[in-house]
């Protein structure tokens, strides 16, 4: 699917779910990352994150675009159109649109698992609990100047 099809498919989504016609830009951003589309307030464009149609289908892509169109509407209309909004949590709800879009398949490859790093004052006895491992020969206790060592390292699931 190229922008063409993308604008029209756009065209004939926003006739026959909202009865409205769509009037400006839909195309595909391939610098999007962490979105499947956006709505551009200044231009009225939409665009489009093309990885979401190559890995989730065509469904997920029409279910984005009805997303962005309801933003698009409302904001034409001096309506509610961001999230928080009651008129655009209405609006998704009557044609059928997502709130969110799906989680991309490379990217839950790419999640990390979360740890703890607990760290104990050897003089004290305080115990610190960290996200990172950090070089205890660099850093003390904060409240005795002691030495820390580490205790132990949690994996969460």
């Amino acid at each position: 699917m190229d922008n063409q099809e993308l604008q029209e498919l756009t065209e004939k989504i926003s006739r026959v779910q909202f009865g409205l016609p769509f009037l400006h830009k839909a195309r595909f951003n391939p610098r999007l990352r962490t979105t499947g589309g956006r709505y551009l307030l200044n231009s009225h464009d939409i665009e489009i994150n093309k990885r979401y149609l190559e890995q989730l289908g065509h469904d997920e892509l029409v279910g984005i675009i009805k997303h962005e169109l309801c933003h698009y509407h409302l904001h034409l209309l001096g309506k509610g159109y961001k999230h928080r909004d009651a008129d655009f949590r209405a609006l998704l709800k009557k044609v059928g649109a997502p709130r969110f879009c799906g989680q991309l398949p490379e990217n839950e490859v790419k999640k990390k698992s979360k740890k703890t790093v607990v760290y104990e004052c050897t003089s004290c006895g305080i115990v610190f609990k960290r996200r990172r491992n950090i070089n205890t020969a660099r850093y003390v206790c904060g409240k005795c100047r002691g030495e820390l060592r580490k205790v132990k390292e949690i994996k969460a699931q």
